[in-house]
């Protein structure tokens, strides 16, 4: 074999190894970035995550009628687990009776149509109250000193990760004051894990109210964090003394 083509076979040889080490740490950067993924949501492969269905509320609804707004929300929740290598279960909110820790759990909708959310927000979140009603200024996330009100202009969706006792698999609550607002909390979820995971740790607790900007026009394409309320929300509020 001449010089030139041994030199020409080293090369090619320096190449392939090249490129397949190249392969190589990308292939294990995506796996890292997957692995943070699922820790994040508490889904490694193979396990199963409940998906908390909510009712809807509107003149003359089934008992067991979703909104179209929320279907759309839970369609996004099961591709999201299923990205992560996890079996999603749908469950009705007045099913789900089990404990916490053992399965990731998504609970979406209000607690009005949500008892299983109702639950929630009183154990994990007693500093956060969301009501709804069909009277002006009566569709309010108030969570410590501060309220948010739904009008024609915006909507909002108090968006929170719960971490159960003993390092348990996590608990996500997406409460919004609309089906457009429900929708909105799940998108952004789906796109901005990442940025949470590094903000508030891949085991922490937050909660955070999202801003939907004019539904009307934009459906819940716009949206924006209105309040980053963990503080207040995981604080029990002080009971109110009584003057006789």
């Amino acid at each position: 074999m001449t010089d030139s083509v041994l030199n020409v076979v080293l090369g090619l040889v320096a190449s392939a190894i090249s490129a397949a080490l190249g392969w190589l740490a990308q292939a294990l950067r995506r796996r890292r970035r997957v692995e943070r993924v699922r820790e994040f949501f508490g889904l490694p492969t193979g396990s199963e995550c409940l998906i908390v269905v909510p009712r809807s509320i509107g003149t003359g609804s089934h008992a067991h009628t979703v909104t179209r707004r929320d279907a759309y929300a839970l369609m996004w929740l099961a591709g999201l687990v299923e990205e992560c290598g996890a079996r999603p279960e749908l469950v009705a909110h007045d099913a789900a009776n089990r404990g916490l820790g053992v399965k990731t759990e998504l609970c979406l909708g209000g607690p009005v149509s949500n008892e299983r959310m109702a639950a929630h927000l009183t154990w994990g979140l007693p500093g956060a109250l969301v009501t709804s009603g069909p009277g002006p200024g009566s569709n309010v996330i108030v969570v410590g000193e501060r309220d948010f009100t739904a009008d024609q202009d915006q909507v909002h969706a108090l968006l929170a990760r719960i971490a159960t006792p003993d390092g348990g698999r996590p608990v996500f609550l997406i409460s919004g004051q609309t089906g457009t607002a429900n929708q909105a909390g799940v998108r952004y979820l789906v796109a901005h894990h990442r940025e949470l995971a590094r903000r508030y740790g891949r085991n922490g607790t937050f909660a955070l109210v999202l801003r939907v900007v004019n539904p009307e026009a934009y459906g819940p394409d716009m949206v924006e964090v209105a309040a980053d309320v963990t503080a207040e929300a995981v604080q029990r509020p002080a009971a109110r003394s009584t003057v006789v």
